[in-house]
């Protein structure tokens, strides 16, 4: 395995670990599960607060929404797949700007 695979693959474990942390976390304090409807409270505070925590917990909400589809709709596999694509992309960058935050902070060498 190359260092560059390597590297991707802790991305995406990393991004997947802090969207689940984000959410969870939500969850706790608000007693509600965290989706993108956080988005529609119209023009307010909350809304623009909203978005950078979705930037960061999307990876989840996208695999969480897309396997309770599957399983409750009996949504086609190519749909899931596409949305479990999609979501591993977005946790791969979310990661890697995590992963470059944390060494231009000095935490990590």
């Amino acid at each position: 395995m190359t260092p560059e695979t390597l590297n991707s693959f802790f991305s995406i474990c990393i991004g997947f670990a802090l969207a689940g942390a984000l959410v969870n976390g939500y969850q706790a304090l608000s007693q509600r599960p965290a989706g993108f409807g956080l988005l529609q409270e119209g023009v307010a505070p909350k809304a623009f607060a909203a978005v950078p925590f979705l930037v960061f917990a999307a990876p989840f909400i996208i695999m969480r929404n897309t396997l309770r589809g599957a399983r409750l709709e009996s949504r086609r596999m190519e749909f899931v797949m596409m949305a479990t694509i999609i979501a591993g992309f977005w946790s791969m960058m979310s990661g890697t700007f995590f992963l470059m935050t944390l060494r231009a902070a000095g935490v990590l060498a």
